[in-house]
């Protein structure tokens, strides 16, 4: 119990567990105090869309403080959680240490590398927006040496862009790369041979989107054939160096591109202060989302194992939702003395946007492909975003890309890169190679 005699709940992460879980908590006579590492909310679903240069960062972040602004029982604190120590119900943060009475554990997930060499160090990953930013930074700075590349086969790995990882985020990721490359691109860089590009998409099963329903799994590889993207199934990568990619039984893809949407894993933070974790880093959870032995703690979203009808709940949205809206139900539950109840989820679908009226979407027994799910895509889509000026924002910039064929965004911005893979430092550190090499030759 904190000073004003209420209990506390912290709440750590600011996702979509996250901000559901406070906003659920906000109607009951508690304290409630959400804890993020940034003091705004992402938009996940389109962030690869500020990789492809189609959004600006600011369209899909919205600051957390604005969203529980009108909820007086909530409050933010910005702050990085390095360990959770779960006897004396306290959080160890960069900063001062944090109570709580009950903890709902949002954190949410991060790249997995599955193990694979060079991944960490040479790949670009697309879970954040530091990453979307650096790695459109990038793709531009490819362009950019290419124009003065005089060595044919420097300035072909310089456009040859791989994406591992045959999900919905590679599958996006790569349509809108493809749509940014023979569209805007080709006006902006007269003096290439777009000949020269290639996106190449690989994966290691032997389908894309994996979980879509096949009708739509067949779509999406008929689609973005017709796009220019190269789909490769059954390709595994054996690992990943700074100028090419190596498959097994294959040969090299000389690249200086590499976007790895391969797999995700939990957050680290459960693993680091002694919660049961599985391989991946994801917590298993009681059906009520209660931590096994410590009945104070919830786990949600994509941090959360939860089995249900035999097999794990994807690492989606509305799963985050739906399991943070019902863990702040069961503390308000345990506050007021009663049991906690199991969760149930329900299944409300799942889409794949994949480019220019192309998407595909499955309802219940039911798909749509083409034109009719490229709108269903849009829409909601759009009613999910956070904040009228970022749907206004991202309507317009929509409408922009479509009726003139024109990402607006096309430039490079700073971008500080705390992730392991380094990616903004080596986007600058290529403009710099190519500049030294056109000056001093030989000396690089």
């Amino acid at each position: 119990m904190n000073r004003s005699g209420k209990p506390r709940i912290v709440v750590m992460g600011a996702g979509f567990g996250g901000l559901w879980a406070a906003r659920s908590l906000a109607k009951h006579p508690v304290d409630c105090l959400v804890v993020d590492r940034n003091n705004y909310h992402t938009f996940l679903a389109l962030l690869y869309q500020v990789a492809a240069a189609e959004l600006e960062a600011e369209d899909i972040a919205y600051p957390v403080r604005s969203i529980i602004s009108n909820f007086p029982n909530i409050d933010f604190a910005l702050a990085h959680a390095r360990r959770i120590d779960p006897q004396n119900r306290i959080i160890e943060t960069d900063g001062e240490t944090i109570s709580y009475d009950y903890l709902i554990l949002a954190t949410g997930s991060i790249s997995h590398s599955f193990g694979v060499p060079g991944v960490e160090a040479h790949a670009y990953c697309l879970k954040t927006l530091e990453e979307a930013v650096a790695l459109k930074n990038h793709i531009i700075c490819c362009f950019e040496a290419a124009t003065w590349e005089a060595d044919e086969v420097r300035r072909r790995s310089l456009l040859t862009f791989v994406i591992v990882g045959g999900g919905a985020t590679g599958v996006e990721y790569a349509g809108a790369l493809s749509e940014l490359v023979h569209g805007p691109l080709v006006q902006d860089y007269r003096t290439i041979d777009f000949h020269d590009v290639r996106i190449i998409l690989l994966e290691a099963s032997d389908s894309l989107v994996a979980g879509m329903p096949a009708p739509v799994r067949d779509y999406t590889l008929e689609r973005l054939g017709k796009m220019g993207v190269e789909v490769r199934l059954g390709a595994k990568v054996r690992e990943v160096t700074p100028a090419a990619v190596l498959l097994s039984g294959e040969k090299e893809i000389s690249t200086r591109t590499v976007v790895w949407t391969a797999g995700v894993k939990g957050e680290p933070i459960a693993g680091l202060s002694g919660l049961p974790t599985e391989p991946n880093g994801r917590v298993p959870v009681l059906p009520t989302l209660q931590v096994t032995g410590h009945p104070e703690i919830y786990v949600v979203g994509d941090l959360a194992s939860i089995r249900e009808n035999g097999r794990v709940l994807p690492m989606v949205a509305q799963v985050a939702i739906q399991s943070a809206m019902t863990a702040a139900q069961n503390v308000a539950r345990q506050i007021d003395g009663k049991a906690p109840q199991p969760f149930r989820y329900r299944d409300r679908g799942s889409m794949i946007a994949i480019g220019r009226n192309t998407a595909g979407v499955a309802i219940g027994s039911r798909t749509y492909t083409g034109f009719f799910a490229w709108i269903l895509w849009l829409v909601i889509h759009l009613f999910n975003l956070i904040g009228f000026r970022n749907r206004i924002m991202v309507l317009i910039n929509w409408a922009w890309d479509y009726l003139l064929y024109e990402r607006a965004v096309r430039f490079v911005f700073p971008s500080e890169m705390p992730s392991p893979a380094g990616s903004q430092s080596r986007s600058c550190r290529l403009g710099r190679e190519i500049d030294q090499q056109r000056r001093y030759p030989g000396e690089v």
